[in-house]
């Protein structure tokens, strides 16, 4: 057994490689797409190590073109998702006394993975099932996913070396044991890191994971777990199922050894699993650990001062990469009307060079909307619009299209009321709403933007007045959990700003941090004392 102290590699973020024509990234993401398309994959589920698969098949197919099939998907029942349950608890003791060096030594080397031969196998993958162009593909599944791995094991080492004082004759410790049972990650489609992040940064502090993934994503899933596998993760720690979610829940949160959940996805799933957990309370060995981050309606506010080209490129880019479908993006938007013309002339000169179409072609900027779910959800918010011609101007978009692929045009609504519904609700799609603000009610709007919806996870403020910008941060304290100063609020990058909100937007426990890895140990203080007391009496009893 090593007895050293082990410092971990500095962690750094992975550069953002620019895919500009002729460059050799470009060439070898192109032929890993062009090969991807051209064949279909069988998508087992993973328990244990072994590869699970069932007669209930499952078409995965490309958003784009919901004719181009990807490959089949293989669904489980209750008892695939008991068999993972025991398949990680199996595993669990060898995992959590393993050295946390080697756990994080698996981790480090999936990030050179990620970052050296698998990029354009995840990033392809990415493209393909999920409808990213290829630079939103490799800021995700390339670069975030690289920098969670790496980051996550330093923030580890970090949190193993925070021990207590002690006292002469006395030696504190501080023991950071993994959580009792097993944790059930629930992650979504949209961001493949966040897909590999839930589940790994659990199973980095020692943790067993049941993993499911959303139907949309089992694609570039399985490439994940093709990387764990390679980079040594021993069988059982990651398990990797499809099932419907409710057959998930049925089994998981009625389990004596469920130990927590790792969720991104909408409010209201979260807020029926929260509520499932508390009413099953007396089933459970300890407090279940509840993490998740979930909705947005996130903001960007200008003040009369700013730079309507800023403000103009903060909403094109904020609004509409990846077609609107982070948790981050610009969704309302409050302008003064002294800059507003300008800004809506650039916000339109941009829209107009976005060309929108598959993402195989690298001129598409903008791509198809996930599943025909979200195109009908977000098509009916756009029709909501059409009909107020009260209070609604659609000034950009307005169509869509589902015959081929589920395509939706960047769509640019102003309003003259600031508390309608596409103001205040989720859509989670290419559909900005913006509300043009008198220039001498500042301090009103300020209040407008904090006292409009659930949700509180990123806002932008663009001003080139610092006192505006010390109001807005006083006022809008609580309304963000991710502020931007002068920028989109998008974007999130490791280790330079931890991601999360409150409110409706979750726990706000910081993807990217150390303080979200503090939420899957269980702390043990052991006090040792080298020579005991042997008389009961104090010297004030004298």
């Amino acid at each position: 057994m090593a007895n050293a102290t082990f410092t971990p590699p500095t962690p750094h973020n992975e550069p953002v490689l620019s895919y500009a024509p002729g460059s050799p990234e470009r060439a070898a993401l192109q032929a890993e797409v062009d090969r991807r398309s051209k064949v279909k994959i069988d998508a087992p589920m993973w328990i244990g190590g072994k590869a699970v698969t069932t007669k209930d098949q499952r078409k995965m197919t490309s958003p784009q073109k919901h004719d181009h099939v990807l490959g089949m998907a293989h669904y489980g029942d209750a008892k695939t998702v008991k068999a993972a349950i025991d398949a990680a608890l199996k595993a669990k003791r060898d995992w959590e006394n393993m050295p946390w060096e080697d756990r994080g030594a698996i981790l480090l080397k999936a990030a050179d993975l990620i970052s050296g031969p698998y990029r354009a196998r995840i990033n392809a993958a990415t493209m393909l099932g999920q409808g990213k162009n290829a630079y939103q593909a490799e800021i995700d599944a390339a670069c975030e996913f690289a920098d969670f791995l790496r980051f996550n094991v330093s923030y580890a080492a970090q949190i193993y070396k925070d021990q207590p004082v002690s006292s002469p004759g006395v030696w504190n410790r501080l023991e950071y044991r993994a959580l009792e049972g097993f944790v059930f990650a629930l992650t979504p489609f949209n961001f493949t890191a966040i897909a590999g992040n839930l589940p790994s940064a659990c199973a980095l502090m020692g943790n067993t994971v049941v993993w499911k993934c959303a139907d949309t994503q089992c694609y570039s899933a399985q490439v994940i777990m093709e990387i764990f596998m390679q980079a040594g993760l021993p069988a059982g720690v990651i398990n990797l199922i499809h099932v419907e979610g409710p057959v998930a829940g049925e089994v998981i949160f009625k389990h004596k050894d469920f130990a927590g959940i790792h969720f991104t996805g909408s409010t209201g799933v979260f807020r029926h699993i929260w509520q499932t957990i508390g009413n099953n309370l007396p089933l459970y060995r300890s407090y279940p650990r509840i993490v998740g981050e979930t909705g947005g309606k996130d903001f960007v506010l200008a003040h009369p001062s700013a730079d309507p080209v800023v403000v103009a490129t903060a909403l094109s880019r904020g609004a509409f990469e990846f077609q609107g479908q982070k948790c981050s993006a610009a969704s309302r938007a409050y302008i003064p009307e002294n800059i507003w013309p300008q800004v809506k002339k650039e916000l339109l000169a941009d829209l107009a060079e976005m060309k929108m179409g598959d993402p195989r072609d690298f001129k598409n900027f903008i791509g198809a909307v996930i599943d025909e779910k979200a195109f009908d959800k977000i098509s009916g918010y756009i029709d909501g619009l059409k009909k107020d011609k009260k209070n609604v101007q659609i000034i950009a978009g307005g169509k869509y299209d589902k015959s081929k692929g589920y395509f939706i045009e960047p769509t640019v609504a102003v309003t003259k009321d600031p508390k309608s519904t596409t103001m205040c609700e989720e859509i989670f799609g290419p559909v900005l709403t913006i509300h043009v603000y008198s220039p001498n009610r500042w301090m009103d709007t300020l209040k407008l933007v904090d006292s409009t919806g659930e949700y509180a996870l990123t806002g932008a403020v663009i001003s080139n007045d610092r006192g505006s910008i010390v109001q807005a941060m006083q006022v809008l304290r609580h309304s963000a959990g991710n502020f931007y100063i002068n920028d989109k609020p998008t974007g999130a990058v490791v280790g330079q700003q931890p991601f999360g909100g409150a409110r409706g937007s979750g726990t706000n426990d910081k993807a990217g941090s150390y303080l979200n890895l503090i939420r899957w140990v269980s702390p043990r203080t052991i006090k040792e004392t080298f020579v005991p007391a042997t008389e009961h009496g104090y010297p004030f009893l004298g």
